[in-house]
Parts: C-alpha cells; structure tokens; sequence
C-alpha cells in the first residue's frame, strides 16, 4: 500500500494526561491551531457541534495493527470482533474521530466540550456537523455493544496494546 503524509493543524490542550475509561463527554479542551489556519476557523462559531478528527500519537508504533480481532475494551465476556467493528485506539492507523460540543472561539482557539484526547494530541483536521448529513435517524449495534453499556464488567482486565 501506499504511504501518505499528513498535516497536523493544530494541539489539543486539556488537563488529561493518561487515557481514562469513562466521563470524557465532561471533558472540557482547547484546540490549538497553527497561527496560518486562524482564517479557516472563520464562521465556524455559527456551529453548534464539530468533528474532530485527530492522531493518536501515544500508540505504540507496534502495537498499530498488530491484532485484528479484540475483545472490545478488553473484556472476555465480549465477543472476539474485529477492530473497526469497534472504537479501539490499536487500529493500523490510530486515528481519532470524535463529535463534540463548540462553546467558543478565541481567535485560533476552539473551546469544546467531549474531545476524547489526551492533552498535547495532534489535531488533523475539524468539520462542522450537519444535521442533514451526519445524523442517522435511526442507530444499529451488535448485541454485544448494548451489553457493554449495561453491564459494566467490575474490573476489565488491564488494558494491553491489541487488546483494548
């Protein structure tokens, strides 16, 4: 396959500093651009929602695609699925992509609320969500995605590159 390069656009800056399990739509994080993108964000204040789309840069080069098939948040009474069946960060590209809530812009500063990345990560590009385009009128998941949510498992095993 062929390679291809990327431009980081911007930081994420927040007070998380280790990835966590639960709580992120609380999460309140600034996005940092590169000064040359200030004019993008132009108009994107009349949005009340964006995507994120970021790199997972903490990913171990290794552990990037190095399984194909987890136990979804490393729990064994999930079933073994594949891992763009699922939301892991071990995937051969550790990409992020994440809706969240636009509060504010400063400038090249965005203010929003539900980024899932840890403070320092390299931003990739930001969209602004359409309700025409980018919301399903109606959501299908595995049997097993509404077991995760309700029924917590006590004590997932230690989450393991490839695993989670």
């Amino acid at each position: 396959m062929r390679q291809i390069s990327l431009r980081v656009i911007g930081r994420v800056r927040n007070s998380i500093q280790k990835k966590k399990r639960e709580g992120w739509e609380l999460v309140v994080s600034q996005i940092d651009l590169a000064p040359k993108y200030k004019e993008a964000l132009e108009g994107i204040e009349g949005y009340s929602h964006l995507l994120v789309l970021y790199w997972l840069s903490r990913v171990p080069y290794n552990a990037r695609g190095r399984r194909m098939k987890i136990h979804p948040r490393s729990r064994p009474d999930l079933p073994l699925v594949g891992v763009f069946a699922t939301r892991t960060q071990y995937r051969p590209n550790p990409i992020g992509l994440t809706q969240v809530k636009l509060i504010e812009r400063r400038g090249k500063t965005l203010t929003v609320k539900g980024l899932d990345a840890l403070n320092g990560t390299p931003v990739l590009d930001i969209k602004p969500i359409s309700p025409k385009t980018e919301r399903p009128a109606h959501f299908r998941v595995p049997e097993w995605y509404s077991r995760l949510w309700k029924k917590p498992l006590k004590k997932a095993a230690a989450a393991q590159p490839g695993i989670d």
